[in-house]
């Protein structure tokens, strides 16, 4: 179960953040009323809030996810693949150490982003990625170890990052699409199959037994009532149009 969580409010240059997409520029105005939607949501399944201010150093600062692994026995502050996002790194160190007295640190050339990683139970499976090596990826295993968690590595060859096709909904269920249908790790948890042109809904948040989605995908929201969750839709457009989804907007724990 979760209690808090972490945002931060998108920034003006969020226009000029990072991406693969070829959806157009985001609409700042727009991108902060859904991030507020956002904050509503997480409060809504019980979470207390915390909004940082907006950083204009860094265009991809509110997704904040990259920036750290909140774990039940430590905190791991990440180093970001993506040259332009490593500073971000600094700030949350800050803040993450409000709530956590033991805090580990990924050293260079290790690079890994939080996005990357899914935690299923007490094991945590982490995308190498165009974001995340071996490097990092192992210090982070390493860590995870020596406070009696585990962890492994699986091959991210299509998307950004690992949670951009797989999203773990506790309770045994696993949300897959695309080049993660059939991995092999998977195999014991129970796989839900989202179809190709609904993947970008494939990143969502369980939070106490309610699982939050992108608003105008009828199939996954089926899907995931389907398996009994109490489902909150809202409208991330603007953040799709960055490469970001559900689980990058907030540090959970």
């Amino acid at each position: 179960m979760f209690s808090k969580a972490i945002v931060r409010r998108p920034c003006h240059c969020l226009i000029h953040g990072l991406t693969t997409s070829n959806l157009g520029h985001p609409d700042y105005k727009k991108a902060l009323e859904q991030h507020h939607a956002y904050v509503n949501a997480l409060e809504t399944c019980g979470l207390e809030v915390l909004v940082l201010e907006a950083d204009e150093n860094f265009p991809d600062s509110t997704f904040v996810e990259d920036t750290a692994l909140l774990t039940p026995h430590c905190a791991i502050i990440t180093n970001p693949g993506a040259p332009t996002r490593k500073g971000e790194i600094h700030k949350m160190k800050k803040v993450v150490s409000r709530f956590y007295s033991v805090i580990e640190e990924i050293k260079g050339p290790g690079t890994i982003e939080a996005g990357d990683i899914m935690k299923v139970g007490s094991h945590y499976y982490i995308g190498l990625s165009g974001r995340t090596n071996e490097k990092g990826a192992h210090q982070v295993i390493d860590i995870l170890n020596k406070y009696g968690m585990s962890g492994s590595t699986i091959k991210v060859e299509k998307v950004l990052h690992l949670k951009t096709g797989t999203t773990y909904l506790e309770n045994n269920n696993l949300l897959v699409s695309g080049e993660f249908i059939n991995q092999p790790q998977f195999s014991h948890l129970n796989r839900i199959e989202i179809p190709d042109d609904e993947s970008y809904a494939v990143n969502c948040i369980w939070i106490n037994n309610k699982v939050i989605i992108a608003a105008g995908f009828p199939i996954t929201k089926q899907k995931i009532m389907d398996l009994g969750y109490t489902v909150i839709e809202t409208d991330m457009s603007e953040f799709q149009k960055l490469d970001g989804g559900l689980t990058c907007l907030s540090l959970r724990f």
